[in-house]
């Protein structure tokens, strides 16, 4: 299990370990202003009408399906279980494509035809980040640099060189290949367009997290009423914080928000832990787009205020989930499905998250199968 460095919470929340999976319940919800995170720390962003406009521009920029999932309805033993699929969107067959993606068409929207032709974004990558950069880059003739861990799969590798990228190998974790992009942006002139935040270095990936937004717009326009439950799965946070944000902002308290980790990066649970931003530790997990140790700060203060519960689930567990979605037609990675995947694990003990048979559960597929 993931080891957490900081201090035990104290203001009344709720710790529990059910195996090797762990539950808290946020003491920080509603007050995410007693957190600790530097005071220019921006909430998530809620502004999608602009989000939209530009996306609107993209030929490819379609409406990704919202799927009801009865088979696996029954298997967590809820009422409704209804999927938002990203495994198609865009063409990079991931949610991602609406991050690093829309911030590069938004500098070139903002400076004119050819005024970015000559920069080049650098970022280290888990994953889809790198492919959403990569394919910004290339569509409006910019460069792209994407450091990816040691660990990350050659055949990963190719699909980001597919889309113009150099890729370059540092390390074993995210946040090597983080440092060694922040380094290579300082040394070179380049523009790091990272997924995280962290203190002086807020504006990107605020507006980064921010074409996010698009998606849950569409799951507005087709849910008739609020779920009951939202599962978000996170690595550093930035899906589930602009997710929590927007679902307060259009449906308020009535969803329980429950965000996923992987036990060998409780990064966002160990933190709410703490009471501030903490780095923690663990081995490298199959969940390996989730697979980071230390939270996005704007993710961190948005959840802090927005998410009722953290979670973490076993590589095992991740596994069972997986293999079920694709029993059912969702077909994905273990990272994709996590949060589907802590539904099945906590439908064993629905009291610990407020499950019941009537209950109505909004889950993202976020990724496509490798």
């Amino acid at each position: 299990m993931g080891v957490i460095q900081g201090n035990p919470i104290d203001r009344g929340g709720v710790r529990v370990h059910r195996s090797a999976m762990e539950m808290l319940t946020n003491p920080y919800r509603g007050a995410a202003e007693e957190i600790s995170v530097p005071a220019d720390t921006p909430f998530p962003s809620v502004a999608v009408a602009q989000v939209q406009e530009l996306l609107n521009r993209c030929p490819s920029a379609a409406a990704t399906p919202l799927s009801s999932a009865p088979g696996f309805a029954d298997k967590a033993g809820v009422a409704e279980v209804w999927i938002k699929d990203e495994r198609g969107r865009m063409g990079l067959g991931s949610f991602k494509a609406l991050g690093a993606a829309y911030v590069i068409a938004r500098d070139a929207v903002i400076g004119g035809p050819g005024s970015i032709a000559d920069r080049t974004y650098v970022t280290a990558s888990a994953g889809n980040h790198g492919l959403s950069v990569a394919a910004g880059a290339r569509i409006f003739g910019s460069n792209s640099v994407v450091y990816i861990a040691e660990t990350v799969p050659e055949s990963f590798a190719d699909r980001l060189r597919s889309e113009g990228a150099k890729v370059v190998r540092e390390g074993t974790q995210y946040e090597e290949g983080m440092a060694a992009a922040a380094k290579a942006a300082e040394d070179n002139g380049w523009i790091l367009l990272s997924d995280s935040s962290w203190p002086g270095y807020f504006e990107r990936p605020h507006r980064l997290m921010e074409g996010y937004l698009a998606m849950m717009a569409e799951v507005f326009e087709e849910m008739s009423e609020a779920p009951s439950h939202i599962f978000l799965q996170a690595g550093v946070g930035g899906l589930a914080g602009a997710a929590a944000a927007i679902a307060r902002d259009e449906w308020g308290d009535g969803p329980r928000i429950i965000v996923v980790e992987p036990e060998a990066a409780p990064a966002l649970i160990g933190s709410i832990a703490a009471g501030k931003s903490i780095v923690t530790e663990g081995p490298v997990s199959a969940m390996g787009r989730l697979d980071c140790k230390e939270p996005s700060l704007i993710a961190l203060k948005g959840l802090a205020r927005d998410a009722d519960q953290f979670v973490t689930i076993t590589e095992e567990e991740a596994d069972r989930g997986t293999r079920e979605l694709a029993a059912h037609g969702f077909a994905t990675t273990p990272s994709g499905g996590a949060g589907l995947a802590a539904l099945l694990a906590f439908g064993a003990t629905p009291e610990m998250l407020r499950l019941a048979p009537q209950s109505r559960v909004l889950a993202i597929l976020s990724e496509g199968p490798e």
